[in-house]
């Protein structure tokens, strides 16, 4: 049953993300840990970012759980919107964390500090290796479930894995080069990657909140299941919102002008259930029914 599909995403999915929180925290307290006592401002700054990739897997995991909760009263379309409800409030503490290492570098940029610990290069080579392992195995979570939250996380994953690569080469410069501020434009790599990853994060939960139209793909797909249904002449107009992993659809299916109310409503039905039936992630769909030119035929 489709229903039965959609809750396998939701669960694929809500693994995804619980992998993501006991990554992102072990990584980023072992990170915290290197940064403190090896003397790397790099390795604190990643170690913020590791976090918070942690508390963005949280969210989602969190948002996962709600957005199955079903239809009420007061949320006849259900709770699945609440996923880039919470994803644009974490882009936030994102971008906020991303300034205020911004601000540290900056402020500590001519203080002369020791060479980083032998140490600290280990711990951003592996965890540029298991961050890179999280993007893969969420990034085909996203993939299988079609969840924009999941996608975002996995992305972030990718990012912090970059991220870890440029701490490992300014660590290198420093602990080889003795440069002290490789360490600080590391760490301002570190917050530019945040930014980006925080802004890429913060628009696209923005525009879902906006109901932007779903990718072209899908519209071309639900189109030609509707225009495969016995007696529809046409798609007049097609509006198919993304909520989480669900999509709702509004579809204006054109029929013969003299049909009856009975048969018209009979196709609307037949479109809703071929719809429902072909696509895991359709939640709902609302069909109109409107006359076909005269000279349109089967």
């Amino acid at each position: 049953m489709p229903g039965d599909d959609l809750r396998s995403h939701y669960r694929h999915g809500r693994r995804a993300a619980l992998l993501g929180v006991a990554g992102g925290l072990t990584l980023g307290l072992v990170k915290l840990a290197g940064g403190l006592l090896g003397n790397s401002i790099a390795l604190v700054s990643d170690a913020v970012h590791s976090l918070g990739d942690a508390l963005t897997s949280f969210a989602v995991f969190g948002s996962l759980l709600w957005a199955q909760r079903p239809a009420d009263r007061e949320h006849p379309y259900g709770h699945s919107r609440v996923e880039a409800a919470v994803g644009s409030n974490v882009a936030l503490l994102i971008l906020l964390s991303a300034l205020g290492i911004v601000w540290e570098a900056a402020a500590t940029w001519a203080e002369p500090s020791p060479p980083p610990e032998w140490y600290t290069l280990v711990i951003a080579a592996a965890a540029a290796v298991l961050k890179e392992g999280l993007y893969r195995y969420n990034a085909e979570a996203a993939r299988r479930t079609g969840s924009s939250a999941v996608k975002a996380s996995a992305w972030d994953h990718r990012l912090d894995a970059l991220g870890s690569v440029a701490v490992l080469a300014g660590l290198a410069v420093a602990y080889w080069g003795g440069v002290h501020v490789a360490d600080h434009v590391a760490a301002l790599a570190v917050a530019v990657v945040m930014l980006w990853a925080g802004g890429r994060l913060f628009w696209g939960s923005l525009q879902e909140l906006m109901d932007r139209q779903a990718e072209p793909d899908m519209l071309d797909a639900v189109r030609r299941e509707a225009g495969a249904v016995e007696r529809v002449r046409g798609v007049e107009k097609l509006l198919v919102r993304k909520s989480g992993m669900e999509y709702l659809v509004d579809i204006h299916v054109e029929v013969d002008p003299e049909m009856t109310v009975r048969d018209g409503h009979a196709v609307a039905h037949a479109v809703k259930d071929r719809l429902l039936g072909k696509f895991v992630t359709v939640k709902d769909v609302l069909v109109h029914i409107e006359p076909a030119p005269r000279d349109v035929t089967r």
